[in-house]
């Protein structure tokens, strides 16, 4: 039987790389000359730990992680990591404040609302403590997301911070940070960028934390990379009854000094991202993706913002280059595109159900030819509609 061709705008799990997945389907039942698939191997074994160990260098090569950070490879996705930042920044906020700490320890956790991940960020960590501090929100704001505030209306707790979190992409809203943000260099900021981690160069040195759930834009769903500076590893404390004990499966510490092998990891998801970070070092790595993503998005924006029934959501200068979301204005004609991309095998072009619309997904592994398919439907479908 033929494989169908589809073109796969999924906003995750989404698109990998067809010959990352010829690949792993030529190793499948023999994975190194072990005799053994990569799933049946013993976590223990001296070829995961190579595997393991090739993962964590290919992807220091690629995004130039400096040597005091550590690469972690966990589980439970960005919902997970929600609550993870909240129990090791706070612990490592009391250990920088010392033991003999006189007044009581109540740092504020810093929250920029750019959309509905870092919503529910801010969401989970009121949950589990009590200080957390709406820098802005977009939404409460403006009525919707679509823009960031400029730096004059925020509202930042300055050195008082445990941390400051944002989300570099918003998946479900297509709002993407253009710049790195300036926070007090004593507070560590921390970033969700598992929707366009490896797309574009950026300064590692400036973050304390990065996360990035791995079925967007590095590989299949169940491995969450998390990058941490080592400062912020603290062993957790149970002695300070003022800030909450870390659960070991939470604990980055407990994780990098078993080389993320303190349980069984999500062996084969960390096997597909290794394929996916030697993919990308054969194509020249972020460097030569970046200008690819680029071409993409500026063709793809360039049909949005010329037309006469599709409209951007978003302001242009925080558009997001992996996810773009846009609408038909005219009533019934969005089911009506919709029903017909799935018909020449475009899928999972429908908006998120809490906004609606069409959105679609052009990760690393979206080529520029289906792209380019993409924007012929929409140009015909508005000549169609626009006689």
């Amino acid at each position: 039987m033929s494989t169908p061709n589809v073109w796969n705008f999924g906003p995750g799990p989404a698109k990998i790389p067809t010959s990352v997945l010829k690949r792993a389907q030529d190793e499948l039942l023999n994975y190194n000359n072990t005799g053994m698939s990569v799933m049946e191997l013993s976590h223990r074994s001296k070829e995961y730990e190579s595997l393991n160990n090739k993962a964590q260098r290919d992807l220091r090569t690629l995004l130039n992680i400096p040597n005091n950070y550590k690469i972690l490879f966990m589980q439970g996705g960005g919902h997970t990591q929600f609550s993870a930042i909240v129990y090791n920044l706070l612990s490592a906020k009391r250990h920088q404040l010392g033991e003999d700490l006189k007044e009581e320890f109540n740092p504020p956790l810093d929250y920029l609302i750019t959309g509905s991940w870092s919503s529910k960020a801010a969401e989970e960590a009121k949950k589990l403590y009590n200080n957390v501090n709406i820098v802005f929100d977009v939404k409460k704001l403006k009525g919707s997301y679509g823009s960031i505030p400029p730096k004059e209306e925020w509202k930042l707790s300055g050195s008082k911070a445990a941390y400051v979190y944002y989300c570099d992409n918003e998946t479900v809203n297509g709002v993407e940070f253009n710049h790195i943000p300036e926070i007090d260099p004593s507070v560590p900021l921390v970033c969700d960028m598992s929707s366009n981690i490896l797309s574009r160069r950026f300064d590692v040195s400036k973050f304390g934390i990065i996360y990035a759930g791995a079925q967007k834009n590095i590989g299949a769903a169940g491995l969450t990379v998390v990058i941490v500076r080592e400062d912020l590893l603290i062993r957790s404390n149970n002695k300070n009854s003022d800030i909450p004990a870390i659960p070991s499966m939470l604990d980055y510490k407990i994780m990098a000094d078993h080389n993320s092998l303190y349980n069984t990891p999500p062996m084969f998801s960390i096997y597909i991202s290794s394929l996916v970070f030697e993919w990308l070092l054969e194509l020249g790595g972020i460097e030569a993706i970046e200008k690819t993503n680029s071409t993409k998005a500026e063709r793809l924006y360039e049909v949005i913002n010329n037309s006469k029934i599709y409209k951007s959501p978003v302001e242009k200068s925080v558009r997001s280059r992996m996810n773009v979301p846009f609408r038909i204005e005219q009533e019934g004609l969005e089911s009506e595109f919709l029903k017909g991309s799935i018909e020449l095998g475009m899928l999972q072009l429908k908006g998120h159900r809490s906004v609606g619309g069409i959105r679609a997904s052009i990760y690393n592994a979206m080529t520029l030819e289906g792209v380019d398919f993409l924007i012929e439907y929409m140009k015909a479908f508005e000549r169609k509609h626009c006689q």
